[in-house]
């Protein structure tokens, strides 16, 4: 599911933080963290709460620390000297003319010192407890979009059942199709005088092939199991997905044992055809689901 929070925070009078939590879809959870230098200890928490809260996703968690403006900052004197005699030896080395660059100098980590950050216990507790906050939000947005997403399974059910009903209807245009089939194909077999073993192989082949009562059957049992799992509730976008992928699997045999008929019959395999469309644009939105 898809969703954006964004939170601020205070550490004390000098620091404060901004943390951000952007979710799209995934089929599994999938965590980035964008955070300062020396707070793996930090990341280890967050990705356990995030563990804890989300089950699906690709999530990137994003968090910046704020200095307030009044706060002094010092020159790394030992960093920022060194950096200069490097280049100077380097270019004298090298017989290159040229001076370093104090802007490109400042930008190197750790150039400019401010005072020194809060114990790590205090921004830990700060942060973590706006993390809580940013996720409610952000599980509100994801919740609100889920209801969409679920009414629309709801639909696409609907129509996959409607279907499946009209298939039982025009049924018997398949049984009369392959009687047909049956009768031609046993006068050939006759007449080119074949055994009757391979007589009863070839009959018994389109029989079987005539009947898609169990299909129907499986279609109808996997439509209300999908839509009771949608009454849970709870974490079932896993299960959705496989139930999905039995009824394709039904879709396809239904329409690989009307293919090639004509007349009434061909109802069926349009019918079989608009199942299969509302199955697969049923998978599309099930990968968003928790």
């Amino acid at each position: 599911m898809t969703g954006f929070a964004q939170v601020k925070g205070q550490v004390n009078g000098q620091l404060a933080f901004t943390l951000s939590l952007k979710s799209v879809n995934h089929r599994f959870l999938d965590l980035h963290f964008r955070m300062p230098s020396d707070s793996d200890g930090l990341e280890m928490k967050l990705r356990r709460l995030l563990k804890e809260k989300l089950a699906r996703g690709h999530v990137e968690l994003t968090l910046s620390l704020e200095r307030g403006a009044s706060e002094g900052f010092a020159l790394n004197r030992g960093l920022v000297g060194g950096y200069i005699a490097a280049f100077r030896k380097a270019a004298e080395e090298f017989r290159v003319g040229a001076e370093p660059d104090l802007n490109a100098i400042l930008r190197l980590p750790g150039a400019m010192e401010g005072s020194e950050l809060p114990e790590s216990g205090e921004v830990d507790a700060a942060v973590l407890e706006k993390a809580e906050e940013a996720l409610h939000k952000l599980n509100q947005m994801r919740e609100e979009e889920g209801r969409g997403t679920e009414q629309e399974l709801r639909q696409r059910m609907a129509h996959v059942e409607r279907a499946r009903r009209g298939v039982e209807q025009h049924r018997h245009a398949v049984l009369e199709a392959y009687l047909e089939k049956l009768k031609t194909r046993m006068q050939e077999m006759i007449a080119a005088q074949v055994e009757p073993e391979r007589l009863l192989q070839e009959a018994a082949l389109l029989v079987d092939r005539s009947d898609v009562s169990e299909e129907l059957v499986r279609l109808q049992t996997h439509v209300t199991h999908f839509t009771a799992l949608l009454d849970q509730g709870t974490e079932v976008g896993k299960k959705l997905d496989f139930l999905l992928q039995e009824m394709n699997r039904e879709a396809n045999t239904l329409l690989s044992k009307t293919s090639g008929l004509a007349g009434e019959a061909l109802k069926i395999t349009e019918m079989g055809l608009a199942i299969k469309a509302d199955i697969e644009k049923a998978r599309e939105q099930v990968q968003n689901l928790e």
